[in-house]
This record gives structure tokens, sequence and C-alpha cells, in this order.
């Protein structure tokens, strides 16, 4: 493995085929969840993978039952509790978007079991999203008692139109992978056993392909994406105020104690 990624220790990297770069979150025990060093990673590695002369196309996965369970508590916790992690916090959720959208290298998502928070940023911003049936794709933002930033903003109503981003975003609704796949969220879904190969079929065909050709048309269709940052910065400094309230505070204490939140109905605004 080149050793552009020898510094990484919250993702895995293999070569399952030619100029076939794959990503894997590695840390089952917690259905890889994503932790500080984890958020940063994901957000520094499509820079690397955009250098890297030898990869032609990209596969992002999961390592165990999950794809990625979202931010772990103790992350969340700091960003509650740190102004300065906060401030950082909003800086990596605006590079992990916009890192994925202007990396060259087409990227192919294998989503199972759970998939939220940062490690679901990615896997909607693939070229080409994978589902497995029993894939568990949830926006936990107002469940947690923020603003649904991070990817919500720039691709859930683009994909699967207002009403049915609405409806998941607000009401923090899960869906399987045949739903995501029906409403237009992700490109296709599979069973859960055939997942890993099709994924490594379709990135072989992405990496055999006139490189020049699929990195252009990627850009140009990218474009939709890039007119919504506004709405995108937006949405993300809105979920990082609202990490500054008591409804985030709330909100986790609600996970922690595996309970329904109880927020003050009585909002500011």
């Amino acid at each position: 493995m080149s050793d552009r990624y020898a510094a990484y220790t919250q993702l895995e990297f293999d070569r399952p085929a030619e100029r076939v770069l794959r990503i894997t979150f590695n840390r089952p025990e917690r259905l890889n969840a994503v932790n500080a060093d984890g958020h940063r990673e994901l957000c520094d590695v499509w820079r690397d993978v955009d250098r890297d002369p030898t990869v032609n196309a990209v596969i992002l996965r999961g390592l165990g039952r999950a794809f990625s369970a979202g931010g772990d508590f103790e992350m969340i916790e700091q960003i509650i509790e740190d102004p300065k992690y906060r401030w950082q916090a909003l800086k990596e959720a605006r590079d992990l978007v916009y890192n994925v959208i202007n990396c060259s290298k087409p990227i192919v998502s294998a989503i199972h079991g759970p998939a939220v928070g940062a490690g679901l940023v990615a896997a909607l911003l693939s070229d080409v999203s994978i589902a497995a049936r029993n894939a568990r794709i949830i926006d936990g933002h107002t469940r947690l008692g923020v603003a649904a930033g991070d990817v919500a903003a720039i691709i859930w109503p683009l994909l699967c139109g207002m009403a049915k981003a609405k409806y998941h975003l607000l009401l923090c609704e899960p869906m399987s992978g045949e739903e995501a796949e029906r409403i237009g969220l992700v490109s296709l879904c599979v069973d859960e056993a055939d997942l890993q190969d099709k994924a490594l079929e379709i990135a072989q065909r992405l990496a055999t392909g006139a490189p020049a050709a699929i990195r252009l048309t990627k850009y140009a269709l990218n474009n939709w994406l890039r007119t919504m940052g506004p709405s995108f910065d937006a949405s993300t400094a809105y979920e990082m105020l609202g990490f500054a309230s008591g409804e985030a505070r709330e909100g986790l204490a609600s996970h922690r104690e595996k309970r329904t939140p109880k927020f003050d109905p009585d909002c500011a605004l």
C-alpha cells in the first residue's frame, strides 16, 4: 500500500483489483462509529485519493455488522462541550462534503446494516451507491437535537424529492435499502450476500473505463451539488449552533440512556 495511506489509523485500505482502492471503516466493535480521529481521516482521505495516480476507482464499505453508526458519543460530547472543537467539527463537516464532491475518482459505496452520520454523508455522495436490502439508513440529526446539517440540504431533495426529504429528515424516519432505492436515494439495492461483489464489479468497470471521460462527467454532474453550496453551508452552521443548545444535551443524554428525548416545547425561535 502506498505510503500516502500509512498514517491513517481508523480506516483500512486494500486493493481488491487493479487500480481499485477499497476503504473500510474498521471499528466493528463500535458498529464503525466515527470518533474524532476517524472524522478527520474521512474528511482528508479524498484528497489523497484524488492525488493517487495508481487509483481509478474507489470502494467505501464498513467491516462487520454495520456500514457506520455515525459519530460516537465521545465525539458528540466534545462538540457540545468544547467551542474550539465545535469550530473544528464545522470545518471538517464542510470539507468532508466538498472533498468527496471534488474528488476526481469515481466512488462506489457498499452500504449494509446501520448507516448514519458522517459515514452516510460519504455513502450518499458516492457516484454509485449500493445498499443491501436490509440496510438501515437514517439521518439522526433532529433526534439528537440539532438541525440536519452534513449532506441533508445539498443532496436529499435532489435524490428523492423535497417531500420525501422532509419526511425522513424532520422525523428521523429510518428506511431500508429497498426503500432507499425505490425513492431514488441510492443507485442500486441488492441482497447483502451480493453487496461486496456487486460493488467490486462496478468499481472494476469504472477503473477500466475511459478515465478522463468518467472524471469529467462526474465533475460536470457534481455542479448540481456545487450550486447548493450556500444552502449546505447554512445548514451545517445551524447544526453546530444546535450543539451549543440544551436540545443537543438532551438528545445525547437520551441516546446514552436509551430513552425517548424530552425536548422543551417552548423553542426560542
